[in-house]
């Protein structure tokens, strides 16, 4: 049974969160503000943690921030705080995905449950990874489309390692810099968006219609979950 820590201020929504929690097989813990959320995550194990920006005592990213100081616990932000630089920098800070209030209950425990098997599977024992018609041989250097090889440039194979390494989850402009350019120089959005298309081209079935690199509006980009049935819409 996973563990997810809700950390949220509103009482209406930690009565409608619990049980649905409880009904998809978690054990929840509730904490109201950041303190109590810190103090329990230092004092017992969780899996996962449901987190709203917006708390009474200290800022949501300010959670992020410290937790990331020595936990990889995944994080996933509930909030109503629907501007872009928010999210943004809450992803940076080191949260792993977003989803936005009012939120759909499906929607919220679809990607939980992303998070969790993203906690799991560990590429140095998985080294190969299929989402579509696509297929990575990490430890090969080596990748298929509909079982044909691709060539990729080296800023491309960085690129799709590190998408395909967080399949399921937001990566964000920053992270992709510091992926395949080591983060040290100043790189353009612009520069990213092309090497997002570039790689399209070679591994989409229909680059103008893409199914395995999803765009995110304004955050970056979303690599397909390997264990989501069916094409996204």
């Amino acid at each position: 049974m996973s563990r997810i820590l809700l950390v949220e201020d509103e009482l209406h929504i930690i009565r409608a969160l619990t049980p649905a929690l409880v009904a998809e097989g978690y054990q929840v813990t509730a904490a109201m503000n950041g303190g109590d959320a810190l103090v329990a995550l230092a004092s017992e194990g969780f899996d996962a943690i449901l987190l709203d920006l917006g708390l009474p005592d200290i800022d949501g990213k300010t959670v992020i921030a410290r937790v990331r100081e020595w936990s990889e616990v995944p994080i996933l932000i509930v909030s109503a705080r629907h501007q872009e630089g928010e999210k943004i920098e809450a992803l940076d800070l080191g949260a792993d995905d977003y989803v936005n209030k009012p939120f759909a209950m499906g929607e919220l425990m679809a990607r939980l449950r992303a998070l969790l098997r993203g906690r799991d599977r560990r590429f140095s024992s998985r080294s190969v990874f299929k989402a579509g018609t696509l297929e990575i041989d990490f430890s090969a250097r080596v990748v298929r489309v509909q079982g044909e090889p691709v060539h990729l440039t080296p800023r491309e194979y960085d690129l799709m390692r590190a998408l395909a390494r967080h399949a399921g989850r937001v990566i964000t402009h920053r992270q992709i810099v510091a992926a395949v350019w080591g983060g040290a120089e100043m790189i353009e959005a612009q520069a990213v968006r092309v090497l997002v298309a570039q790689l399209r081209q070679k591994i989409e079935v229909e680059p103008s219609r893409p199914r395995i690199i999803l765009t995110e509006q304004g955050l970056g980009y979303r690599m397909r979950d390997p264990d989501l049935a069916g094409d996204p819409d």
